[in-house]
């Protein structure tokens, strides 16, 4: 085994004809969409008539994320066999969580564009606020950690800085997507998934065999590079520090994101099952395929180059495979990281276009032509903003987490009100502050999880473990099953939770922020006297465009889609 930090670069020729050839062809297949009519509601949701390919691989192509990628690579090295596992399986069982939740979602607001659209005509604008000020916060993290991982990767394969990379990938992302929006965001990432799929086909055997094949397992253990906790599918460390804080963690991404809910919106209503089903299943494999390139690290007994596990996965491509399949490991992880950063700036532009300008003036006012315009600029800055992120000293985990609790905060109140007429916009609103004021110092260990304060924190988190388990099972089965399942588990898990979990602090605070915000939000909706007619919600989201306002709103029991070629399903009425 070569050492682990004689890593081979492919050249600064190579990598800027591979970034060429990458950006030049995604920049192409936008331009062919930009030809066509422009249009405001296309170029945040294309229409609300995405096939089964396109969007199951846009789907899959922003779940898997550089960070994903990177982050299963650390988890195996960490955690060892079952550190990928936990880490794909749960994220991928996320994905298919959202599809029953996304059927309600889609017959309440069956052509609206952003979730705080949706939130808005529920319950108002403080709600709104919540879900569109973190998802700006959440997108301009994830953009920034999108462009740093682009730098790394092109300073370390080639003589390029970190600065220049940064650019390169910012400016690549930001000319595709600029365009033609959304519409160009899923379409590059049907050839972005194909590509990160086939790569990882080709690349994670070819680095097993040439790393010393099945022999590498026997003689890391021989060598001590494991425990026995590493060694062990069913580890009990990788569950409680990893498993299920990532549980709690990916159910808030799931629900609360702009960047699925804009999928979500895009889809053919008849087509929301079948793609998230197939998106579960090729982000589950892929992640959980490149995570095993840190077990084989661990085993080998690699040092990670710097000291940063962030790099152990173009060390490992780097060290093991020759330079083509190295230039295709290398497009791999470009493919991953543009096809959620495109994601994110579709989402800032979209929760720009349709929450700061659309509801300030109107649905029946908004002019398609400004609201394209503001979108484009919004991207824009956002890059820029995220360059300059990626430049500065700003701690961004700090910041990950904070977008993270927000999240944890809303998934009940925002579940809650596509469901449950009694929830009014003052529980909306006091139970995600609640939560997240009772969050934050257990997360940032502001208060010391020992004595009499302990228990209490133990107990919520424990209800917590009931909520989140409930949610799941409601998605599915319905409100007895959920409220049910959500009793027991609470329950049956408080003799092994209580005076254990005060050890598990980032397990804790995940927990606490789902069983505050549900214990409010219950508490002050369940007495309410409103009686929400969601129908209100079908008649305030909408096309901005003129010429279909009037379709989306038509009182006939049946809309088909009235543009060329249109098959999108009915729309059945509430």
């Amino acid at each position: 085994m070569p050492p682990a930090q004689e890593i081979a670069q492919l050249g600064i020729g190579l990598v800027i004809v591979l970034l060429l050839v990458f950006y030049g062809g995604t920049m192409l297949m936008s331009l062919r969409i930009g030809r066509r009519r422009e249009n405001a509601d296309g170029y945040m949701t294309a229409g609300n008539r995405i096939g089964f390919g396109v969007s199951a691989a846009s789907m899959t192509a922003t779940w898997i994320w550089a960070s994903s990628m990177y982050a299963s690579v650390t988890a195996g090295y960490t955690y060892g066999v079952s550190g990928p596992i936990h880490y794909g399986l749960w994220g991928a069982l996320m994905i298919l969580f959202i599809y029953p939740f996304g059927k309600r979602i889609r017959a309440v607001a069956p052509r609206a564009h952003t979730l705080a659209e949706v939130m808005y005509a529920r319950h108002g604008r403080s709600s709104q606020l919540m879900l569109a000020g973190s998802n700006v916060l959440g997108s301009l993290i994830s953009l920034t950690s999108n462009f740093i991982a682009g730098g790394a990767l092109i300073a370390m394969l080639s003589p390029l800085s970190f600065g220049t990379g940064i650019l390169i990938v910012a400016a690549g992302v930001l000319l595709y997507t600029l365009w033609s929006g959304f519409r160009a965001s899923v379409l590059t990432d049907f050839a972005q998934v194909l590509c990160m799929l086939g790569a990882a086909v080709v690349v994670i055997p070819v680095i097993f065999f040439a790393a010393g094949g099945p022999a590498m397992f026997e003689a890391g253990v021989a060598a001590g590079s494991v425990t026995s906790q590493q060694q062990d599918f069913l580890s009990s460390d990788a569950f409680l520090n990893q498993g299920a804080p990532y549980i709690a963690a990916v159910l808030a991404y799931a629900i609360g994101n702009q960047t699925i809910a804009q999928r979500l919106f895009a889809v053919r209503e008849d087509l929301i099952k079948p793609t998230f089903v197939t998106a579960t299943v090729g982000y589950g494999a892929t992640v959980i395929g490149v995570g095993m390139l840190g077990v084989m690290a661990l085993y080998l007994g690699i040092t990670p180059l710097d000291g940063d596990v962030n790099n152990l996965l173009p060390q490992m491509a780097a060290t093991y495979l020759p330079w083509a399949l190295l230039a295709l490991a290398f497009l791999m992880i470009i493919g991953a990281l543009s096809s959620t950063a495109d994601s994110d700036l579709s989402a800032l532009s979209s929760i720009v276009m349709a929450d700061v300008y659309g509801q300030s003036v109107g649905k029946e006012k908004a002019n398609p032509k400004t609201m394209l315009l503001i979108g484009r600029i919004t991207m824009v800055v956002a890059t820029g903003a995220a360059l300059y992120f990626a430049t500065s000293q700003l701690n961004i985990l700090d910041l990950l987490v904070f977008v993270g609790a927000l999240w944890g905060c809303l998934v009940f109140p925002v579940i809650a009100s596509f469901y449950w007429q009694k929830v009014t916009n003052m529980a909306f609103t006091v139970s995600v502050i609640a939560a997240l004021v009772v969050f934050l110092p257990v997360r940032f260990e502001w208060v010391s999880l020992t004595g009499v304060l302990a228990l209490p924190i133990e107990l919520l988190a424990t209800v917590g473990i009931g909520v989140v388990l409930s949610i799941m099972a409601f998605g599915f089965f319905g409100l007895r099953v959920g409220v049910a399942v959500g009793v027991v588990a609470t329950l049956a898990a408080a003799p092994f939770t209580l005076f254990f979990l005060r050890d598990y602090t980032v397990l804790s605070a995940s927990l606490v922020a789902y069983a505050v915000s549900f214990l409010v939000c219950w508490a002050m909706s369940v007495r309410s006297k409103q009686r929400f007619d969601f129908a209100t919600i079908r008649r305030v989201t909408g096309d901005f465009d003129t010429a279909e306002t009037a379709t989306a709103d038509a009182p006939a029991e049946v809309v088909s889609d009235p543009r060329p070629g249109g098959d999108a399903p009915a729309h059945a009425r509430d």
